[in-house]
């Protein structure tokens, strides 16, 4: 074994010694640990849940300021998911991609003695490494304590938001040749909107959801609609199925007039085949080359919430490459102080842009969301969410 390997290993020893009983507020110690065995100094930023900010964990003398997503070099590392070297302002440092799979958290400033040892490729290696420990890390200490979602919490969520928020799986997700992401907003007063899936060596299952209403309520029927999609899920029921039992849920728990729009799809992952069904949602689309090729259409049905209908469901098949695009009506229907909504014509050329500019469907999606946001000049008149997915035959992949 190498020098280099030897210490990569230590670092992961200390890192994984280290966390045994430990609380999330020991995670900053923990990465220093690991740092002290390479030889650098490693300090962790999380982004905030708006992805605008990453910060400190916590606020150190030479750490004490939030960086900008959008203009920093960290935020850069972030955006593109890639390690960056830096010398400013004397102070030679790595900027590595803090990840949870595919899923960005945030970024590890990790500062060096000596410039030269940024040139240094087993420096790298092992701090992408570390980086993904830590990662894991940080999803799992969340889950037994409060200290880090302070840090990405700017301001306090609501109960419904809360609610909403505790339901969720992961904004990015993925398994060999097949992403998911989404982004919802607002990110601390959430409504009726929320989204689901579930991957394997086979198969992805998507749910987006709008429930009626923006209040605790709505809140309250997106949660029941989600444990019913589950609930049908782990008993290996297909989407008819799923959307018959969220049906049914909502229509025994809620008043006459409850109802969510919906769509559920299944992505057969080896051959990209795509079957789905619309409950009163807006139309997913295909994105192929930079370009909606395809709006979907089929498998209507009305919403669910209003009693048993019969249904359809409808199939496509994705080609290497292309991008699922699935949104609720709070992208297109938000509007401007003129009353000019974003609509599906800026929405189209917003994804062709983005497309053309090479964006991954995280950085997409959290553009997207931004987008949305700024059309309305910050002031959300209704939850804002996008899912994308994407899709590339195994087969096609280079070993």
């Amino acid at each position: 074994m190498s020098a280099s390997d030897s210490s990569s290993l230590d670092a992961l020893v200390k890192l994984l010694e280290q966390t045994e009983l430990a609380p999330p507020d020991r995670l900053p110690a923990i990465a220093e640990a690991a740092g002290r065995v390479l030889g650098v100094r490693i300090t962790v930023y999380l982004v905030d849940f708006d992805q605008r900010h990453l910060h400190p964990v916590p606020a150190s003398s030479h750490a004490t300021e939030p960086l900008r997503v959008d203009t920093t070099m960290a935020g850069r590392a972030f955006r593109e998911v890639r390690t960056l070297r830096s010398s400013a302002a004397g102070r030679p440092r790595l900027w590595v991609p803090l990840l949870d799979g595919v899923e960005r958290l945030g970024v590890l400033e990790v500062e060096v003695a000596d410039a030269a040892r940024l040139q240094d490729p087993d420096l790298a290696v092992q701090c992408r490494w570390v980086s993904m420990l830590l990662g894991h890390l940080v999803v799992l200490l969340s889950q037994y304590g409060d200290a880090l979602d302070v840090v990405r919490l700017r301001k306090p969520r609501t109960a419904a938001g809360e609610l909403i928020w505790s339901l969720l799986p992961p904004l990015t997700a993925g398994v060999d040749g097949f992403v998911v992401t989404d982004v919802l907003e607002p990110c601390y007063d959430v409504g009726g909107d929320a989204f689901d899936y579930s991957l394997s060596e086979t198969t992805a299952t998507l749910m987006l959801m709008d429930a009626v209403g923006h209040d605790l309520r709505s809140g309250l029927v997106a949660a029941t609609a989600l444990a019913a999609h589950r609930s049908a899920r782990h008993a290996g029921h297909g989407l008819a199925e799923q959307a018959a039992m969220i049906d049914e849920m909502i229509s025994q728990q809620f008043s006459p007039g409850t109802f969510v729009t919906a769509v559920l799809a299944e992505v057969d992952l080896g051959s990209g085949r795509l079957r789905y069904l619309n409950a009163g949602h807006p139309h997913p689309l295909i994105m192929r080359g930079g370009k909606i090729v395809k709006l979907l259409a089929g498998g209507h049905r009305p919403p669910l919430g209003l009693g048993p209908r019969s249904l359809t469901i409808a199939e496509e098949v994705l080609q290497p490459d292309d991008w699922l695009v699935m949104h609720t009506d709070g992208i297109t229907e938000a509007r401007d102080q003129t009353g000019e909504f974003f609509g599906d014509a800026r929405l189209v050329d917003f994804l062709r842009r983005e497309a053309a500019a090479g964006h991954p469907p995280p950085e997409t999606a959290r553009r997207l969301v931004h987008a949305v946001l700024a059309h309305q000049d910050g002031n959300l008149q209704d939850d804002a969410t996008v899912l994308l997915a994407r899709w590339t035959n195994p087969g096609d992949l280079v070993p």
